[in-house]
């Protein structure tokens, strides 16, 4: 079972995203190693290109210094140094929180041979025709000075301003009205646009337009169907160099690109003297200040707007022309699409298929190139002294003297390696097979670790990078592999605040996981996050969710400290290695057991299979829910406290055999359960385990182990079947109901807890079976009902005791159970008589005060002949559930 684990910054610190992926990760790799699966966890880190380099960038700032004053070789000297102060954090933070990955085997997406590994794939995608390099409209970020890819500019809901200017019409007195809400853009304007159908500037299609402070610079005017007539002037300036949409359109007429800005996004001489060099948005304002004295203006509106945001710096991004290198995408985006379709690729939860055709079907070329130092640099070398028109791509530079020799060069001709890096997710998308010894066991025997660990079982990551990286992996992993990555992708949700919204520093709503740790402890944090929602569900984080799973560890203790503090005291070794788990409870010792047990242990065999079977089926959340509630309310409230009656003297425990028989029960199923709930809580069960019996014995792998995670899961075989009762099942539920019967009535009548009373148990005479259950376990009914022991009979419905409280001649409380299961509690040990005289008389007040109200205002002619009839009707009949209610008072 192998499972790849998304590899986080390098540099970076533990967040929910991080607790969340480890927390269901490592329910998958503890929950297979224990079913016997060979199981790798590839732990690692990504060199996270933009944001490390960002961050050793502002050091050199702050030292008064740039990377381009140091230079390439002395920056990423310090690069490397920073990694290596700053790198092993967040590896020791997942660690803590329980992570059981082969931490012998992590990797960094810049060791050695992972590097080699990218520039394999480079080379044999360009080999195969699917990479090139062009010139096309790009997300530029001009404080990083890179391109980043459409998938990392988050859009921001912003008030901003729209502009409203005018076209002067060149030869002519009238001008096209054009609003925008860039105007520094407007020197790269290349045409203005209006609609063919469009009757108010019809007659200007084919005329030219005056850039406005361009020095008489004209552009054409030209028609398009893409401009809605409805929208704005029905006007709209093209600037092809500074607009994806323009862009299109420029392609389309053949208009001028025109780049009017520097790489760190400050206005250059296309923008004219004046402006040049100025920064975007100084340029903005001393533009339109300039355009107002030359009335050249209309007017200003306050405009909301979507602001493309870099997702790292944060900064605006400015859409530009840039020679960039790219990956065709198209038929390796339809590989990874049919991978799904086809069922190579499972996608849990499945309602994610649909996003994931969706963007694969609409695909467009990958930009890899970044304008960074710090990453995998672009085996690309550039043949002579300057220009880039001539090029090889190769392995190192010997290769490329090689491919430079085969196209006539000298053998000492000059080559330049490409200064770009690749995407960051270039290397990323390669993480599943790089990492196992791709490209170089290539072809090596099937024990080489690509033969073993490679495709991968399931690869567990949130929904948000469904694109960023699972999509590029498929892709990937198709092309230069030919199989699927992984068989299952698993989608988690995203870790919200407690009120469901996003957390952010802003609001103040960040939680800390490591502070969480710290007051809760990792076990507590790690069961509230997978717990209680369904696979791709975003998961509010409520702490007080974490404190009451705190609490469940803490019962989970309890029970342990009774089990081997009180239940296994005393008793002598031989007896104690007898109930070490060995396996599991086979049919002949089941059939050997009084009711209780055989119920508690056939629940918990059912739990085991039902646990087992939505493992398997990525339903984590279900499964961990489903121990919880069977420790809590079946384990703990019912069979804990009936083995009392076995263990103790005092509550009626004087056989020997039940007591063992009781105590070899509580150790299984507290071992069996300890096991089922490892991979969610792996400390608290790991510790406790470790002070419940083990057979001397067993001499199988199971107790070489040592270690419950290293221990064998409760059900190794599916097609092995757990012995389980449904008919004792069945017949405990009566008990169950039986006992709920009596104590809701003692909370009905507020009867002091401490308190004992009679009962009279009447079951069907036709059902002689749960009569005498009953009976056997009449002990057990009077430590959970609180009864007398020397006034509690159970008789059949035909017995002569029954008819006095039947006539009434004994004042009694009937409680029914179920068909054909009752109780009669006398009330002289229910109520204290003054007590309950007061309460009755309070309520008979009370009632009759709401019965005066309701038929005041059902004897109103005003009510009675305006209100609807169903609110009438409503209130007759709250009037005689009023009235009933008074006649039982009295």
């Amino acid at each position: 079972y192998v499972l790849p684990m998304p590899p986080p910054n390098v540099t970076g610190r533990l967040h929910m995203g991080h607790a969340m992926f480890v927390a269901l990760q490592d329910i998958l790799a503890r929950f297979h190693r224990m079913r016997g699966r060979p199981v790798l966890w590839l732990p690692g880190t990504d060199h996270a290109g933009i944001a490390t380099q960002l961050m050793v960038e502002r050091e050199l700032i702050a030292e008064g210094t740039t990377r381009e004053e140091v230079g390439r070789e002395t920056f990423l000297d310090r690069v490397w140094e920073y990694k290596a102060k700053q790198g092993g954090f967040i590896t020791t933070q997942l660690r803590s929180l329980g992570a059981s990955a082969d931490w012998s085997r992590e990797r960094f997406t810049m060791d050695n041979d992972l590097s080699h590994a990218v520039t394999e794939a480079f080379v044999r995608l360009h080999d195969k025709g699917l990479v090139y390099r062009g010139e096309y409209m790009v997300n530029w970020a001009p404080q990083l000075q890179t391109a980043v890819s459409d998938l990392e500019v988050e859009y921001s809901d912003e008030l901003g301003k729209l502009y409203y200017f005018k076209y002067l019409v060149e030869g002519s007195e009238e001008f096209l009205p054009v609003a925008t809400t860039r105007p520094e853009t407007i020197f790269g304007d290349t045409a203005v646009c209006v609609h063919p159908e469009d009757t108010r500037y019809q007659h200007l299609i084919g005329k030219k337009a005056l850039v406005p402070m361009g020095n008489g610079r004209s552009i054409p005017i030209i028609s398009d169907t893409y401009v809605d007539m409805e929208f704005g002037t029905g006007a709209l300036k093209i600037t092809p160099g500074h607009d994806p949409n323009d862009y299109k359109l420029g392609k389309k007429y053949d208009l001028e690109i025109m780049n009017i800005m520097n790489k760190d996004g400050t206005m250059n001489s296309n923008a004219g003297v004046k402006y040049d060099g100025l920064d975007r948005f100084v340029a903005r304002d001393t533009l339109w200040k300039d355009m107002e004295e030359a009335d050249l203006t209309v007017k200003v509106e306050p405009h909301n707007q979507r602001v493309p945001r870099s997702q790292r710096g944060g900064e605006v991004i400015e859409p530009l022309v840039s020679s960039q290198w790219f990956v065709k995408t198209k038929g390796m985006g339809e590989k990874a699409l049919n991978a799904v379709k086809d069922g190579d690729i499972t996608i849990v939860p499945s309602r994610f298929e649909k996003v994931w055709y969706n963007w694969l079907e609409d695909i467009h070329d990958w930009c890899v190139s970044r304008q960074l130092w710090w990453g995998h640099r672009i085996p690309v070398y550039y043949i002579g002294e300057s220009g880039e028109s001539e090029y090889v791509v190769a392995r190192n530079e010997a290769e490329a003297r090689e491919k430079a020799a085969e196209l006539g060069h000298p053998p000492n001709v000059i080559l330049r390696q490409e200064e770009d890096v690749l995407d960051t997710w270039f290397s990323s998308g390669l993480w599943p097979f790089a990492t196992v010894g791709w490209p170089q066991d290539e072809h090596a025997d099937q024990e080489s670790d690509l033969a073993r660990f490679y495709p991968s079982t399931c690869l567990e990551t949130g929904y948000d990078i469904i694109f960023f990286w699972v999509a590029r992996m498929a892709m990937m992993g198709l092309e230069l592999t030919g199989k699927s990555p992984f068989s299952v992708v698993y989608l988690h949700g995203l870790v919200r605040a407690a009120d469901g919204t996003k957390m952010s520093k802003t609001k103040g709503n960040v939680i800390d996981p490591l502070d969480t740790v710290d007051e809760f402890g990792a076990d507590s944090l790690r069961y509230s996050l997978v717990t209680g929602v369904t696979p791709g569900q975003d998961i509010p984080l409520n702490m007080e969710k974490v404190e009451a799973n705190r609490n469940f560890a803490n019962k989970l203790w309890n029970i342990c400290k009774f089990v081997t503090g009180n239940a296994l005291k005393d008793i002598n070794k031989e007896d104690f290695d007898k109930l070490g788990v060995t396996g599991p409870m086979g049919k002949e010792e089941f059939d050997s057991l009084d009711l209780p047990e055989r119920y508690i242990v056939s629940k918990c065999h059912g739990l085991v299979h039902s646990v087992t079977e939505e493992i398997e089926k990525y339903q984590l959340g279900s499964a961990g829910g489903k121990i919880y509630e069977f420790l809590w309310d079946q384990f703990a409230d019912w069979y804990v406290e009936i083995s009392k009656t076995r263990l103790y003297e005092g509550a009626g425990g004087t056989d020997k055999e039940k007591a063992q028989a009781a105590r070899r029960v509580l150790v299984y199923i507290l071992d069996t359960s300890m096991r089922l709930l490892h991979p969610y809580m792996p400390y608290v069960t790991e510790h406790l385990w470790h002070h419940l019996p083990r057979s001397s014995t067993n001499q199988g792998d199971d107790a070489a182990a040592h270690a419950l995670m290293l221990a064998d899961w409760p059900l190794m075989d599916d097609a092995e079947k757990l012995v389980m009762d449904p008919v004792a099942e069945e017949t405990f539920a009566s008990f169950q109901a039986l006992t709920r019967a009596i104590r809701n009535a003692r909370a009905e009548y507020n009867v002091d807890p401490g308190k004992r009373i009679s009962a009279v148990v009447v079951v069907n005479a036709s059902n002689t079976h749960l009569r005498q259950v009953i009976q056997d376990e009449i002990n057990s009914l009077i430590l959970l009902a609180r009864l007398d022991p020397e006034d509690i009979v159970v008789v059949d419905s035909n017995s002569d005791k029954v008819e006095a409280y039947r006539d009434g001649k004994i004042e009694s409380v009937k409680v029914v159970a179920q068909d054909g299961v009752e109780a009669y509690l006398p009330l002289s040990g229910l109520i204290d008589p003054v007590k309950e005289l007061a309460r009755l008389e309070k309520r008979d007040e009370k009632l009759a005060k709401e019965i005066q109200k309701l038929e005041g205002r059902l004897n109103s002619k005003g009510f009675t002949d305006k209100a609807p009839e169903d609110v009438v009707a409503k209130a007759r009949g709250e009037l005689a559930e009023l009235k009933d209610q008074a006649a039982k008072v009295k």
